[in-house]
């Protein structure tokens, strides 16, 4: 089984901004994949898919953020043996760049930070550039809207494309 988790946080305020690209990825493997976010459990909205004679798993925490270590512990329980590709946003990357890592720390990232400090460092990681706006606050910029939306459009597209030949490999 591989379980793909976007992170993001829940609530309509928080849609379509930096910090949700996790989200929007995993939005559009499903609708790649033919399924939905039809199953909430284990502090997560779920999709199950089949892909390439692989069982996937698409995973929403409903935590916030700096707390999605908590649902993945319990994913973690639940599929000992999965394989977890965890998408997130990256402050540290320029903008639209992409960055595929088997494993390693949680970086600048909070949410990361929190699912290292639960589960470990062993799970991959999609990061996503979205750069800095040093002329605001860290939390204020990556819970701001997305500005580059037609950019981002792409990479979301390009992100999937990088996740679905991960589970090919």
């Amino acid at each position: 089984m591989i379980i793909v988790v976007g992170l993001g946080n829940i609530g309509r305020e928080y849609e379509n901004t930096y910090h949700n690209l996790g989200f929007m990825v995993v939005d559009k493997l499903a609708q790649k994949l033919s399924t939905s976010f039809s199953i909430s459990k284990d502090k997560c909205l779920l999709a199950k898919a089949f892909y390439n004679g692989q069982n996937i798993l698409l995973a929403k925490p409903t935590t916030f953020m700096n707390n999605s270590g908590e649902a993945l512990t319990l994913l973690k329980r639940k599929y000992k043996d999965g394989k977890f590709i965890v998408v997130v946003d990256d402050i540290d990357l320029p903008e639209g760049k992409l960055r595929y890592r088997e494993k390693g720390s949680s970086g600048t990232h909070n949410g990361l930070r929190s699912i290292v400090a639960n589960i470990g460092e062993d799970f991959a990681r999609v990061k996503i550039g979205i750069g800095r706006d040093v002329s605001m606050d860290l939390a204020d910029f990556v819970l701001s809207k997305i500005k580059n939306k037609e950019l981002f459009e792409q990479v979301i597209e390009q992100t999937c494309e990088m996740v679905l030949e991960k589970i090919c490999s």
